[in-house]
């Protein structure tokens, strides 16, 4: 008997990778995000690799994990990858703080979060 398969979470010719726990504020991350959507993968890694931003990094690891899902889970052709859609999610917030005048107490947030992405197989036109 068994369980059925679960269905799949996105199209044939597409592959998604998620990280989660991403120590940064989801606007901060959000930011980044922007700067691949749309793009075809070549050039996103390489505006990743270039861009000052710290968070940029996990998110170029991001990228490259779903670059290789959709090679060797999906079969699809890396040459034809673009970034399809790039989004941002909020995770957990680490309150912290620090005493301040008269007796009161600072509130320090210290935010997680998470981004997901979709990279699609899209065939050039001649």
């Amino acid at each position: 008997m068994g369980k059925d398969k679960n269905p799949r979470r996105v199209a044939d010719n597409e592959a998604m990778a998620k990280l989660r726990m991403l120590r940064t504020s989801p606007q901060k991350l959000n930011l980044v995000a922007a700067l691949i959507r749309g793009k075809k993968v070549e050039k996103a890694l390489t505006d990743l690799t270039f861009s000052k931003k710290r968070i940029s990094q996990d998110v170029k690891k991001c990228l490259q994990s779903a670059i290789a899902n959709a090679e060797n889970n999906h079969g699809l052709d890396v040459d034809e990858l673009v970034v399809a859609e790039a989004y941002v999610g909020k995770n957990l917030v680490m309150k912290r703080g620090r005493p301040r005048a008269r007796g009161r107490f600072g509130r320090i947030n210290k935010p997680f979060s998470e981004i997901t992405i979709k990279v699609r197989q899209v065939e050039e036109q001649a």
